[in-house]
């Protein structure tokens, strides 16, 4: 018996498409409608957190399950994180939980799962799963006690460019960007506090906690988004001030960086399995200290954003920062520490960018910090 090989029959195979009926179609466009209303409403936020809340007769310390919030995005939401977006009209909420929901796809945008980094779209119906949450005290209330401390004081004091769209603040070493983690606030949460008008405050770019310096928060969504593309593109500049042992020689370090957890601890090093990581360094001024110990001031300037970047780049070019607690070794830093030195030696100096608001280019330059100022003063400028 021959066997003949015949083509496939190419047949198309219908796949039948579930039909809603007038009333749930209908029912559904009534939905959007209502949503679509309460997306446009000035009581929008507030509606959300009050679902966050813990009904009454919760005690304080005890759980509770938080009912299905679903939202309509606005236009000025357009193209906006959904993290930074939750977090932002949530600010109450602990982020983890964001993004715990986000992981097992609980938090949806038109029914389909999101990754945190997913970019809102006006009209995207967003739907956020039950939450088992504490009754912990209000944290609106704490941070109003909060902003009393003089640290936090010093954030209003110290906004050193302002516009329409931005805010730039000499941040102060010690202080964490965002609160989380143990962090009870940071300057993103101060600020909201101090500025209870300014609804859309959210943070540019980071700068770790014991870093001080220049840090951008944006007034609007649009200016975020703006910055974050200049910051993508590298056509912001960035320079930072750090004081390292021995003399400077390098121009540039060229290291692929890598995160890792060690003790439950983040830590990143210099790893092939890592990401491209450049920084331009310049030696400003050697100094020598009465036991004749040289330190270099040096100007670094990283080309891409990576955690830790100038800290873990100093360390593979032999020569960790000043105080660096992380990365430079016990021995060192209690010299430092003796010498009087308290802190990492890493100030964010200067800014360069592209004002979203006139259009040109601007160029934000601050001076050393003054505990670091007072530091160098202690030591006798060489070469």
């Amino acid at each position: 018996m021959s066997v003949k090989n015949r083509p496939p029959k190419n047949k198309e195979r219908k796949i039948s498409q579930p039909r809603l009926s007038k009333e749930k179609k209908l029912n559904h466009a009534k939905k959007v409608t209502q949503l679509t209303a309460k997306a446009e409403s000035k009581d929008q936020d507030q509606e959300h957190k009050e679902a966050f809340k813990a009904p009454q007769g919760v005690a304080i310390g005890q759980e509770y399950k938080t009912p299905v919030v679903e939202l309509i995005a606005k236009a000025e939401d357009q193209e906006r994180r959904i993290d930074n977006f939750l977090i932002s009209i949530l600010p109450n909420i602990p982020k983890t939980n964001f993004y715990k929901l986000l992981r097992k796809g609980e938090i949806r945008a038109n029914k389909k799962r999101i990754k945190a980094d997913y970019k809102i779209s006006q009209g995207d119906v967003i739907r956020i799963a039950p939450l088992i949450l504490k009754n912990t005290l209000d944290k609106s209330i704490a941070l109003k006690d909060i902003v009393k401390l003089n640290s936090v004081q010093v954030l209003k004091k110290n906004i050193v460019y302002e516009d329409a769209g931005l805010f730039i603040i000499n941040k102060p070493a010690g202080i964490a960007v965002h609160g989380g983690s143990g962090v009870n606030y940071g300057v993103v949460e101060a600020l909201r506090v101090l500025f209870p008008k300014e609804k859309r405050l959210e943070l540019v770019h980071r700068i770790d906690k014991e870093t001080s310096g220049l840090l951008m928060v944006a007034r609007k969504p649009s200016v975020l988004k703006h910055l974050q593309e200049q910051f993508r593109n590298k056509t912001i500049y960035k320079s930072y001030l750090c004081l390292v042992p021995g003399i400077w020689k390098h121009a540039r370090v060229e290291a692929p960086l890598l995160r890792y957890e060690k003790l439950g601890e983040r830590f990143v090093k210099v790893d092939n399995q890592g990401k491209e990581s450049i920084t331009n360094f310049k030696l400003l001024q050697v100094y020598e200290d009465e036991n004749g110990q040289k330190f270099s001031l040096v100007e670094a300037s990283p080309l891409t954003g990576r955690t830790h970047q100038i800290r873990v780049h100093a360390l593979h070019a032999l020569a960790p920062l000043a105080g660096d607690e992380k990365y430079q070794d016990l021995i060192a830093n209690s010299y430092f520490n003796k010498l009087g030195l308290h802190r990492m030696f890493l100030h964010a100096y200067k800014l360069n960018f592209v004002d979203p608001v006139s259009e040109t280019r601007k160029e934000v330059e601050i001076p050393l910090d003054p505990e670091l100022q007072k530091f160098l003063q202690s030591l006798t400028p060489i070469e």
